[in-house]
């Protein structure tokens, strides 16, 4: 079976000179990002890492996590890559819960101080015996004492690599889940899982090797959504990854036009950011000109932000879904069919989805909710190490998400809300994503999240946190609590509305409910 690194390699042989990756004035081709990732493979090797063992990688967006990232896998090693917001004590929950053997972590400057982090985590763990601390000028000294630098390791070594051919199981990668319910998981996807999901992009968006794309990439590449959707699409189709280290609205928006950027995709706070950063200054004739697709996932799109997204730029938003279980993409709005607005589309190609109950019975009745199973070729082996919670998961090739939906009479499918975020009050059933959804209709309300609180007599009370539209009439809570009570049954309506100025985030742009209450 082929090595994931090979969508980097075949774009090498076959356009080595084409740019693969932008930061700011930097331009890298395709070969010097293979060979440099070649250099990498043969580090890793002259210390003992290979086949089956795990390397972790903490980097921001930066030509380091490709090179590092395609550079573990040509050794037939397995990339695990954490969330650059962690702290000593979860980088060393993830270094021992993966196995991880080496550890490449990424500190460059003042404001991503990373590595004194990942060196504080790495000595934690007597099972990783290979540190080596990325910084942005490969020829100085390490920052973090008593570490070897990236550059350090890379002096001498060889850019020709024959990278280790995978088997059928062999574990490309483990992402950890987001731990929003409890401690992360690491799910194990294998070459084939990976490889699978990033050449399914022309059937999905029209990826087209001799019309390549720009791409912007603002997603983080730890996660899921931009290793696949971004990084390893663009690389097995020959684009070119532009990367924004953290994304910023304004920034993005000028790298859009300064870059020609065909490609964009982006988790719903994103649009909502990219809209709200709107003003005279912003050159939309020109976006709106190069932009060919417009990608959303993560989480739901709301209706609201997929329309204000068409009306200015004259791209309809592709909404798809997945998780970082299922590579992550298992379905998408159709390429070349009109979306519709609040879907995640249809399953893509060989793979397929359903609807089940606790009990794992398919939901069949018209427009009935149940819980999101999958099954393909982007499904996970597994979680790393927790057989039990594995077989919770999957059955007979179907992987349960977690998530709720419904689907239409042509096949259709739509987010309801998560299982485990669904509010119960009084015996009723009360979907966030809803109230959300109509929260954002009011003038005067740019962003909503509902959760459930506790409460004496009804279980459950529902509670909506807002941020107010700057150019919008001010508003009170009670005056909003009074609006959603003609909106909404009364069973279900907000009677409790906080106005906030932000709304905690993950790092790949999610909101996070359960620092919320």
């Amino acid at each position: 079976m082929t090595n994931l690194s090979s969508l980097l390699e075949g774009s090498a042989q076959q356009h080595p000179d084409r740019v693969a990756i932008v930061l700011g004035d930097t331009r890298l081709t395709y070969a010097q990002v293979d060979g440099a990732a070649n250099q990498v493979a043969n580090l890793l090797t002259s210390r003992g890492v290979g086949r089956g063992d795990k390397v972790a990688l903490t980097c921001p967006n930066l030509p380091y996590f490709s090179i590092v990232y395609y550079g573990i896998l040509k050794t037939g090693a397995t990339v695990v890559p954490l969330n650059v917001l962690l702290k000593a004590r979860e980088i060393a929950y993830h270094l021992e819960d993966s196995d991880a053997k080496a550890y490449f972590c990424f500190q460059g400057t003042p404001e991503l101080p990373m590595g004194q982090e990942g060196k504080a985590g790495f000595d934690q763990v007597d099972g990783c015996e290979h540190l080596f601390v990325i910084t942005a000028d490969p020829a100085a000294p390490s920052p973090v004492e008593g570490t070897e630098t990236l550059g350090q390791g890379l002096a001498g070594q060889a850019p020709t690599f024959d990278a280790v051919a995978a088997d059928d199981d062999d574990t490309a990668v483990i992402l950890y889940t987001s731990g929003t319910t409890g401690q992360p998981k690491g799910a194990e996807l294998r070459h084939s899982n990976m490889l699978s999901n990033a050449l399914v992009s022309d059937r999905l968006f029209g990826a087209d090797a001799a019309k390549p794309d720009t791409y912007l990439c603002v997603l983080p590449l730890f996660h899921s959504f931009g290793q696949t959707v971004i990084q390893n699409s663009a690389f097995a189709y020959g684009g070119t990854v532009v990367m924004l280290p953290r994304f910023e609205a304004q920034p993005a928006l000028g790298l859009m036009v300064k870059e020609s950027v065909t490609f964009f995709a982006g988790v719903p706070t994103m649009y909502w950011g990219l809209l709200g950063a709107l003003d005279e200054s912003v050159d939309v004739a020109t976006i709106a000109r190069n932009l060919r697709v417009a990608a959303a996932g993560g989480s739901a799109l709301p209706g609201e932000v997929h329309r204000n997204f068409q009306e200015r730029f004259g791209v309809t938003i592709l909404e798809g879904y997945g998780l970082s279980e299922t590579s992550p993409v298992a379905s998408f709005s159709p390429w070349g069919q009109e979306p519709r607005v609040g879907s995640i589309g249809t399953p893509i190609p060989e793979v397929e989805m359903k609807l089940i109950d606790p009990d794992w019975n398919e939901v069949t009745e018209p427009d009935g909710i149940g819980e999101i199973a999958i099954k393909g070729p982007n499904v996970m082996k597994g979680y790393h190490g927790r057989p039990d919670a594995t077989a919770d998961a999957i059955r007979d090739g179907w992987f349960r998400s977690g998530d709720l939906g419904r689907k239409d009479a042509d096949g259709w499918y739509y987010i309801v809300d998560r299982a485990k975020d669904m509010i119960i009050r009084g015996g009723f059933n009360v979907y966030p994503r809803e109230l959300e959804e109509v929260l954002m209709t009011h003038p005067s309300v740019s962003l909503a999240a509902v959760i459930g609180v506790p409460h004496e007599s009804h279980g459950e009370e529902v509670k909506a946190y807002v941020i107010l539209d700057q150019n919008a009439d001010a508003v009170t809570s009670e005056e909003l609590v009074a609006w959603g009570k003609e909106q909404f049954a009364a069973y279900k309506y907000p009677r409790q509305v906080e106005v906030v100025e932000t709304l905690p985030m993950t790092a790949t742009g999610k909101i996070l409910k359960r620092e919320l209450g």
